[in-house]
């Protein structure tokens, strides 16, 4: 299938696929006029890809997973390297969402100061 097709197929943008492909997490053949062609296995691959991003990891985290993108990922136990990605994903994430807190705090208090004058 062209890269349209599994755009549609898929939900992501031709050009989320292409980034997926320059990291190596995704592969095409070229077909005579130059048109990306992707297998069918190329749906699951993707689906996996995207699953994994919408949990909070970034695409060279996905890369550790490139191994088991084939199968069902969402229903698989995780392996120790996927706990242990997980867990630094979700450290980082903390970390940014008390940084955010902080900073909308900060903002409330500036506003609070301001409407009470």
């Amino acid at each position: 299938m062209r890269i349209g097709e599994l755009a549609r197929r898929t939900g992501a943008s031709p050009r989320a696929l292409r980034h997926y492909e320059t990291a190596g997490l995704i592969a095409s053949e070229r077909a005579a006029n130059g048109y990306r062609v992707y297998g069918d296995g190329a749906v699951t691959r993707v689906a996996n890809i995207r699953y994994l991003l919408a949990a909070g990891l970034t695409l060279d985290d996905v890369s550790a997973f490139r191994s088991c993108l084939d199968g069902d990922m969402p229903s698989a136990p995780p392996s120790a390297r996927g706990l242990e990605i997980a867990r630094e994903r979700l450290a980082v994430l903390d970390a940014r969402i008390a940084a955010q807190t902080e900073a909308r705090d900060r903002l409330a208090r500036s506003l609070a100061v301001e409407s009470g004058r």
